[in-house]
């Protein structure tokens, strides 16, 4: 009896540190879903990045550790002057750079947060109007196109966008506006 008790105890803890929600989700996607992905360098995932952003209808909500790609930049830019709501929560290493895309965002007046929250900021991760992640190793630089040896994947998943925002939206609770 004692066996089965420590057994069911076990059990329960791991299901409570693993089935936390702080620790992610489970997700079955789809077997239609087609998930694109890219690899650098000069796997055109900037250009697979811009065309996500240029098919935008809504929102696109950015998280990023290091942004100086200028084409993204431009890219949101265009897309924040077409009507689309975009919004990014950076790497507090942007606020100590010269001329950042986040200076760049900000002067085009979209809303730019930097989380110093934490030693870093790694995360690399759009949402796309709440029906597509882009996520990977792939930062928004020119490096990680042309040099580095990076990932992205393109997920179309409400279910796992929602999770994405969520976790956007506790980044951007404790983050602070960004301005020059």
């Amino acid at each position: 009896m004692k066996k089965y008790l420590t057994i069911a105890v076990c059990i329960f803890v791991i299901s409570l540190i693993f089935g936390h929600p702080g620790y992610g989700a489970d997700f079955d996607l789809p077997k239609d879903i087609q998930v694109q992905v890219c690899f650098s360098p000069k796997g055109r995932c900037t250009e697979a990045i811009i065309h996500e952003i240029d098919r935008a209808k809504s929102e696109i909500l950015i998280q990023a550790y290091s942004f100086t790609s200028a084409p993204i930049a431009k890219s949101l830019v265009t897309a924040h002057k077409r009507g689309v709501k975009v919004q990014a929560i950076l790497d507090k290493s942007q606020r100590s750079e010269k001329y950042t895309s986040a200076t760049f965002l900000f002067n085009a007046g979209i809303p730019t947060y930097i989380d110093s929250k934490h030693a870093i900021a790694h995360n690399k991760v759009m949402i796309i109007d709440h029906t597509k992640v882009i996520t990977g190793s792939f930062n928004f630089t020119k490096a990680a196109e042309e040099k580095n040896a990076e990932n992205l994947l393109i997920i179309p998943s409400s279910e796992l966008a929602k999770s994405y925002l969520a976790n956007w939206q506790q980044h951007r609770e404790h983050s602070e506006p960004y301005g020059r």
